[in-house]
C-alpha cells in the first residue's frame, strides 16, 4: 500500500494530499508530529533522512522524499487528469508559474515564519541541521509575501486558473501558499479581488478541503 507521511497542520504535505486526491490515488496516511519534532527522531530519519514531510512510500518500498518527486511520480502514475498540462506550451506555462509560486510565495512565507517565530528558534531552515534565525529575513519574508499576493492578483485578473486556462499544479501550490500566508499575518483583502474570487472558486473542489 502507498503510504503518505503527513502533518495535517503543515503546508508542504498539504500539497501532496491535494495532488493525490486530484489524481484519485489510494493511500494510507501516517501523521508526523512536527511540533514535537518527531521528524528529527531516529524512527522517521530511517524513513526520510532529510527529516521533512511529505514523504511517500511506494508499494515497492521506494520513498519519495519531497514534493517535486511526489508530483512527478503522481503525474506519471495517474496521467488523468493532467496537472502539468497537455501541450508543450501548457506544460511550459504551468511549470513557470509553479516555480514562481514556489520561489516568490512559499519560500518567502517560510523565510518570514522561520526567522520570526519563537517556535522556530534554532530551526530557521527545515531539514536535519539546525540554523539560527536572522531577524532581518523575517521582515523581508513578510514584504516578499505581500508582493507575491499583489502579483497573484494581477495575474488572476480575468482568469479562472493561474496558468494555461486549466486547473493545474500551479493552482494547487498557489492555494497552499495563499492559505499559509496567514502564518505571517498576510491575507488577501478587498484590494485583491481577483485572488479572493479565484480562492472561492478553488474552495469548491473537494481536494481543497484536505
Amino acid at each position: 500500500m502507498i503510504t503518505l507521511y503527513d502533518c495535517s497542520t503543515a503546508p508542504s504535505p498539504r500539497r501532496a494530499r491535494i495532488v493525490l486526491a486530484e489524481k484519485g490515488i489510494p493511500h494510507e496516511t501516517v501523521q508526523v508530529n512536527l511540533a514535537a519534532r518527531e521528524q528529527l527522531g531516529p524512527a522517521f530519519r530511517a524513513i526520510n533522512p532529510r527529516c521533512t514531510v511529505p514523504a511517500l512510500r511506494l508499494d515497492d518500498g521506494m520513498v519519495l522524499s519531497d514534493n517535486a518527486a511526489i508530483e512527478a511520480w503522481a503525474e506519471a502514475y495517474a496521467p488523468e487528469p493532467p496537472l502539468w498540462g497537455c501541450t508543450p506550451a501548457e506544460k511550459a506555462e504551468i511549470a513557470s508559474w509553479h516555480w514562481r509560486v514556489e520561489f516568490e510565495g512559499l519560500l518567502a512565507i517560510a523565510e518570514g515564519f522561520r526567522n520570526g517565530s519563537a517556535a522556530m528558534a534554532g530551526r530557521a531552515l527545515s531539514g536535519p541541521d539546525d540554523y539560527e534565525q536572522i531577524p532581518a529575513l523575517a521582515q523581508r519574508g513578510v514584504q516578499r509575501t505581500q508582493r507575491f499576493v499583489q502579483v497573484l492578483n494581477e495575474r488572476l485578473a480575468g482568469r479562472t486558473f493561474l496558468a494555461a486556462d486549466r486547473f493545474s499544479i500551479a493552482d494547487i501550490v498557489a492555494v497552499v501558499a495563499v492559505d499559509f500566508a496567514r502564518i505571517v499575518k498576510v491575507k488577501p483583502g478587498p484590494e485583491h479581488p481577483h485572488v479572493l474570487r479565484w480562492r472561492a472558486e478553488m474552495a469548491l473542489r473537494p481536494s481543497m478541503q484536505l
